[in-house]
């Protein structure tokens, strides 16, 4: 019995060493995780830039509460940059980047989310997401609680990442421009930009997005529009019509937005965008037809149009990209955001160029 205790004695120790090691290698690994979330003061910690939007109603409340955020998860090097009237997130965003921040937190609306992105593409740096907009769509798509505030702000600082795609729509007849303006959801001309140009800020504050179906009423009536399109697909073949007649033309990145599918299809980040062509006639009965073509493709998931439907049509395509000549200049948009008239316009893609701040599931 007694020739047995050395043995056992070594085993038992051997076991307590292995437990130690084990437990010491986890507490290590728990500290370098939490050194790469949030830093400290022996290493280069994790900068975070906050580019927020002060024109938002909740800006200051949320302002605090960021703050507040921080100092409980012990985050210690972050800071704010606020956007102005000639100062867009685009601007702000590149100073943060300047001033040495890994990560670019947008706290707006879809409006600041794009122009921050507009920045962030191809940086190689993460994008986060506050949203205090009344739309919020892309924050939607990409699963951002928009009436979370604390959870908005947990993926944020987070290591949840994926690259999407974003799009750009490029004044060709702007030459003073110096960017492709960036979209990250639906960009477009002809009658959505003008319900967007005719929306009251008021009511939008009000009713929030359905305040676009009241300005829009204005514009059912409106002539259609005649373009050039040449649309390249995915295996570089271009297709060219000389005389397209439309309502509107949209370039869609993702395509949900409150209740609604615009574009089934569409999805962040395979590279190609969803241009969606969309014509009436009748009058008021076209309207309703492509009203049930909404409701139709929400229902089942397809890009399709209504059996019902004879006075609208959708015309889905994909594609890489699609120039589009004018005879005069038409309002255009991206995201919601209005641009100049342009009778001369590019639509483009850049392929999982943004690294998004998104939920772990």
């Amino acid at each position: 019995m007694t020739d047995l205790l050395p043995p056992i004695i070594v085993a038992v120790l051997c076991v307590v060493l292995l437990a130690a090691a084990i437990v010491g290698a986890w507490r290590l690994n728990l500290r370098r995780r939490r050194k790469r979330l949030l830093g400290n003061r022996h290493g280069d910690p994790v900068c975070y830039t906050f580019v927020i939007n002060p024109s938002k109603p909740s800006a200051e409340q949320v302002r605090a509460h960021i703050t507040e955020f921080c100092h409980t998860h012990h985050i210690e090097n972050f800071s704010f940059i606020d956007t102005q009237l000639d100062k867009d997130g685009r601007a702000c965003a590149f100073e943060a980047l300047r001033n040495g921040a890994n990560v670019v937190i947008a706290v707006g609306g879809d409006g600041t989310v794009r122009t921050v992105a507009s920045a962030m593409a191809g940086s190689g740096h993460a994008m986060g997401i506050i949203p205090i907009g009344t739309g919020n769509l892309f924050a939607r798509n990409m699963g951002i609680p928009v009436d979370d505030l604390d959870a908005a702000l947990g993926i944020a600082v987070s290591h949840g990442s994926c690259t999407v795609d974003i799009g750009r729509l490029t004044l060709l007849d702007k030459p003073d421009d110096d960017h492709g303006h960036a979209f990250l959801i639906i960009a477009g001309i002809g009658f959505d930009a003008m319900m967007i140009d005719d929306t009251d800020p008021e009511l939008k504050k009000n009713i929030s997005w359905l305040a676009y179906f009241v300005s829009g009423a204005k514009h059912l009536f409106a002539p259609k529009y005649h373009a050039t399109v040449s649309l390249t697909r995915a295996n570089g073949d271009t297709v060219t019509n000389t005389d397209l007649q439309f309502r509107t033309f949209l370039a869609g990145n993702c395509g949900e937005i409150p209740m609604f599918s615009l574009m089934p299809d569409a999805t962040v980040s395979d590279g190609l965008l969803d241009f969606e062509i969309i014509d009436t006639t009748g009058g008021l009965l076209g309207w309703a037809n492509l009203f049930g073509d909404v409701v139709h493709q929400t229902i089942t998931g397809k890009a399709q149009q209504s059996p019902l439907s004879r006075n609208s049509t959708i015309d889905q395509l994909q594609g890489v990209s699609a120039e589009i000549r004018l005879p005069h200049p038409v309002p255009a948009q991206v995201d919601g955001d209005l641009l100049p008239p342009t009778q001369h316009l590019k639509f483009t893609v850049d392929h999982n160029a943004l690294l998004v701040r998104v939920p772990v599931l």
